[in-house]
């Protein structure tokens, strides 16, 4: 602990040289501070004002007031000479007295002036993606990352709501209106920054403003080197802490001030690779990887970096990228060490647990890790996503799938991803009109992103809208993409037949050189009538893990099977209920 010998401010952040308030070196551990005399008022800065140091030193002979612009200063002046005066003339005890009275006026006032013209309590905030300013374009990761890393400390604390990153990056490369995203996100303040790499070193600008009444709260200009990254952000989120007032006892106080990594240059990787994971390209899947595995090679007990490296491989079949026989074990290994080098990462937990529901049909393994992670940080959105799209939703809870789903959308209400995903648990619980409602939002917010399109043109082949389907699916016919069984499904449904066996067939001709979801062909089959090769290919898929195996029990394309006994043979082998 470090504390402020002039304000007498405690900071649990090791890496703070010095005072947030009044700049003064910080030393470590509780002061002395022999001024048995001196009275210290409560920091309340004035909103939009300078900071000034709220101290009254009083001795023997004098009274020190501070400076202020609060209205009113000259009348406070004559009053402080009229003091000065009494008390070099040793009437001292009517001096003292109008002191203590003079203390308390401007001491209350200054708190009736500060309460009367500021908002209600800062309760959520959103930090927008930073600008890069640089002339190196490649520098966008520090930019991105340094936002991104904000968003995962200020997510820890209790009581505060913050809008993750899958919410604000549609405004990247905008003009910033704070007040409209504020009020699309749902958020009392909005943070942007600015970040400028020239050589070695880094030029921060950063502001939060209370969208509320459009006051900045909080600004600041830092100087650093790029070796000084992981320290600045620290000190950005401590910062932030003491200017939103928010209480925190030692331990709330950890995910501000803990240490993931002590290499500035590991962490700098560790951004990189979040920026690339964000793409979710597989080329950019793979540079997340690799650049994980450079933060790891600098730093061995880096946890986060672990982490990023299995949830890359965990999401790679389902595009489908690459198989699970060629991922899975990687990403287990990399969750494995991660959850060893720090048992009390949240985001560890979801990942093991979407790992175990998703590719061991391990049921059990999944509901402990999911609620492992809640106990650990109830406010992640991707863990109440996770626990709704890969384990509530497939073992048929719907009702409690769909309030996780709530849960996670009014945390991260603008997730593309998430939101795409809450129109397929809409649908399994076949609440087609609502799935259908979903799904068009999250085209509507981002029409080019392409899971949106694909569970639209899904929910519109379940509510008969066929047409509708194929204009979606057409277009975009790929095999890499789920957009093939769309357009087969609906050929299917409209007696298209040949045109269904002709996107099978390429499919299959797909297969010869990379992985394809068998789920997706067998879906094909059982539209067109063709159970026994529809079972062939769910065998394929039992054999390879097939990402969305798991969700066979609840899956309306899958109903022309259900009264076949293979179909609940298959049940059983991946552990789900009748």
């Amino acid at each position: 602990m470090k504390r402020c010998p002039e304000c007498r401010r405690d900071y649990f952040d090791d890496s703070l040289l010095y005072c947030l308030d009044d700049g003064a070196p910080l030393l470590e551990g509780p002061v002395s501070v022999d001024e048995p005399a001196t009275a210290i008022l409560n920091s309340a800065d004035v909103p939009t004002e300078a900071r000034t140091r709220k101290q009254f030193h009083t001795t023997d002979q004098t009274v020190i007031l501070p400076k202020t612009s609060l209205s009113g200063s000259s009348t406070r002046a004559s009053s402080a000479e009229f003091i000065f005066t009494e008390i070099r003339n040793h009437r001292r005890p009517v001096a003292i007295g109008l002191a203590i009275l003079l203390i308390a006026v401007v001491g209350g006032g200054y708190w009736f002036i500060k309460m009367r013209g500021s908002s209600t309590t800062i309760s959520s905030i959103a930090v927008l993606p930073f600008q890069n300013k640089s002339d190196d374009p490649d520098t966008d990761y520090l930019s991105d990352g340094l936002a991104e890393s904000l968003v995962f400390r200020l997510s820890q604390l209790p009581g505060l709501k913050v809008s993750p990153t899958s919410s604000v990056i549609r405004y990247k490369g905008q003009e910033s209106d704070v007040s409209k995203i504020a009020k699309e996100l749902g958020v009392d303040s909005v943070m942007t920054g600015r970040l400028i790499k020239r050589g070695d070193n880094l030029n921060i600008t950063v502001e939060l403003v209370d969208t509320r009444d459009n006051k900045s709260l909080w600004g600041e200009q830092y100087e650093r080197k790029m070796s000084d990254l992981l320290a600045t952000q620290r000190e950005i989120a401590a910062a932030i802490v003491q200017k939103l007032q928010l209480k925190l006892g030692d331990s709330e106080s950890r995910g501000i001030t803990k240490k993931y990594t002590n290499s500035s240059e590991a962490y700098q990787l560790w951004m990189k690779g979040r920026f690339h994971f964000a793409r979710r390209t597989r080329d950019d899947l793979y540079k997340g990887i690799e650049a994980f595995q450079q933060a790891i090679d600098l730093d061995p007990n880096f946890a986060l970096a672990y982490v990023g490296v299995a949830e890359t491989y965990t999401v790679i079949p389902s595009f489908p990228y690459a198989s699970p026989a060629e991922c899975i074990p990687q990403a287990k290994a990399a969750i494995t060490k991660a959850l060893e080098l720090d048992p009390d990462l949240a985001e560890a937990h979801t990942v093991a647990g979407m790992i175990a529901a998703t590719y061991d049909w391990d049921w059990a393994t999944a509901q402990r890790e999911f609620k492992r992670s809640f106990e650990l940080d109830p406010n992640l959105a991707i863990t109440h996503y996770r626990y709704a799209w890969t384990y509530l939703s497939p073992m048929g809870r719907h009702d409690e799938a769909i309030a996780e789903m709530k849960k996670a959308m009014e945390l991260e209400p603008l997730s593309l991803i998430q939101g795409a995903n809450y129109a397929g648990v809409l649908m399994y619980a076949r609440r087609f009109d609502e799935a259908l409602d979903q799904a068009r939002k999250t085209c509507e917010l981002d029409p080019s992103f392409m899971a949106g399109k694909s569970w639209l043109s899904h929910v519109l082949n379940m509510k008969g809208m066929y047409p509708d389907a194929l204009a979606v699916a057409e277009n975009t016919l790929d095999s890499s993409t789920p957009f093939l069984s769309d357009a087969a499904y609906a050929y299917a449904k409209t007696g298209q037949k040949e045109k269904a066996l002709g996107v099978i067939a390429r499919w299959k001709e797909g297969e010869k050189h990379k992985y394809v979801l068998n789920y997706w062909v067998a879906v094909t089959y059982a539209a067109i009538g063709d159970k026994d090769n529809a079972f062939a290919e769910l065998e394929k898929a039992y054999k390879s893990h097939d990402w969305f195996l798991q969700r066979m029990k609840v899956d309306p394309f899958l109903d022309p099977l259900r009264d076949d006994p293979r179909f609940e043979d298959l049940l059983k082998r991946i552990n789900l209920p009748e």
